[in-house]
């Protein structure tokens, strides 16, 4: 999606470890006409998968997963972090490890939103070591429910959750796939 490299290339900043900081327009300060757009993509790239949820994790992926969801029609579930007053029993967890943070989490979705014949859409605003991706995925195991496909916004394709996803059978689309970080600067996988 050359809009979102475009836009990785202006704003994007390079950290240490591997880190590639979109702040300012992904997961702290979100641009609503960006993530329009993405959500627009990924309702194309699924469009004949049958979904009927996209299930993401709190928090950064919230907003790309709502408006892939309004693009597609469906509902989109978000899995906790935290626990709270509201949501105590009867769930579905995971273990989850925070590349970026650097720690782990349970996450949780409520048992009562997935349905046994529900086929599922897992999208997230990164993909790198698949963690995430990987809890959900058991999460949709243990729920019997299907994963027709998982969307990335961004996918560090030089990491191992690409092949996560890829030896699990699963279709992956990331709307900005990077081969590596030279010098400072993203390269992309197409580049």
């Amino acid at each position: 999606m050359k809009i979102l490299e475009d836009r990785i290339r202006r704003d994007g900043t390079v950290l240490a470890g591997n880190v590639l900081k979109v702040d300012n327009f992904l997961n702290h300060q979100i641009d609503p006409q960006l993530m329009d757009q993405i959500g627009a993509e990924f309702a194309h790239q699924f469009k004949d998968a049958g979904i009927t949820k996209i299930l993401t994790v709190e928090s950064s992926g919230i907003a790309p997963a709502v408006m892939a969801g309004l693009h597609m029609g469906v509902p989109v579930i978000f899995a906790r972090k935290h626990k709270s007053l509201t949501l105590t029993d009867n769930l579905y967890t995971a273990k989850v490890y925070s590349y970026t943070k650097r720690v782990n989490n349970d996450i949780s979705i409520d048992r009562r939103f997935l349905d046994k014949e529900d086929r599922v859409l897992i999208v997230d605003d990164f993909l790198a070591n698949g963690q995430a991706v990987q809890g959900l995925l058991d999460i949709a195991q243990t729920a019997q429910i299907k994963v027709a496909g998982v969307g990335v916004v961004i996918e560090k394709r030089f990491q191992k959750g690409h092949q996560l996803v890829e030896d699990a059978g699963i279709q992956l689309e990331a709307l900005a796939s990077i081969a590596a970080f030279e010098d400072g600067q993203v390269v992309f996988a197409q580049d």
